[in-house]
């Protein structure tokens, strides 16, 4: 396993697992005795973080083919980013030497709908308030997603400006069939 990736390497890798994920039937992603026993032995080397929604049909590590040791991945419900967040994407970037962040969101996300139709009651409110800065009043949920993706992503930019050497992106997850859009800029 390589342990060393630039941004852009990083990148590719996750586009080439998503490839291969929407024309498989099932994760080539290696959860081998071996590697559990490599990553226990010589700790983890993760080459991207990703910021992933708790929606139980959005999997970083089946969406990407990835397997133990190769994603970071961090879920909360609408991929809201806020202080625990920033401390986990930092963790990755500093003491793992991760060069790439990923926000994902996708399509059909409950959180951006009840962001979208006021829900802010309780401590949903607190995700939801902030996909609701996000959204604006976007009525199309696809592309308050895509809003939602973007805020967390500029949020994680101006969070860390020269602090840590890492790239943010964006991505959305279309949950009817696999494929990741990527919203780079």
């Amino acid at each position: 396993m390589k342990t060393q990736y630039t941004a852009e390497e990083a990148l590719r890798k996750l586009k080439e697992g998503n490839e291969k994920y929407i024309c498989s039937e099932r994760n080539p992603g290696d959860i081998s005795r071996h590697i559990r026993e490599e990553t226990y032995a010589h700790g983890q080397h993760p080459y991207a973080t990703v910021i992933a929604c708790s929606d139980s049909r959005e999997i970083p590590e089946a969406i990407f083919c990835a397997g133990i040791g190769e994603i970071f991945t961090i879920r909360i419900a609408g991929n809201v980013i806020d202080a625990p967040q920033l401390g986990s994407i930092e963790y990755a970037a500093e003491h793992l030497h991760v060069p790439l962040t990923v926000v994902l969101g996708h399509t059909n996300c409950g959180a951006v709908e009840a962001a979208s139709q006021g829900h802010d009651e309780g401590y949903v409110g607190v995700l939801t308030k902030d996909i609701y800065k996000a959204i604006k009043g976007e009525p199309d949920l696809t592309a308050a997603s895509r809003r939602n993706i973007l805020y967390q992503v500029e949020k994680i930019r101006k969070a860390f400006e020269g602090k840590c050497c890492f790239r943010a992106v964006g991505a959305l997850y279309h949950i009817e069939n696999g494929m990741i859009e990527w919203l780079e800029d």
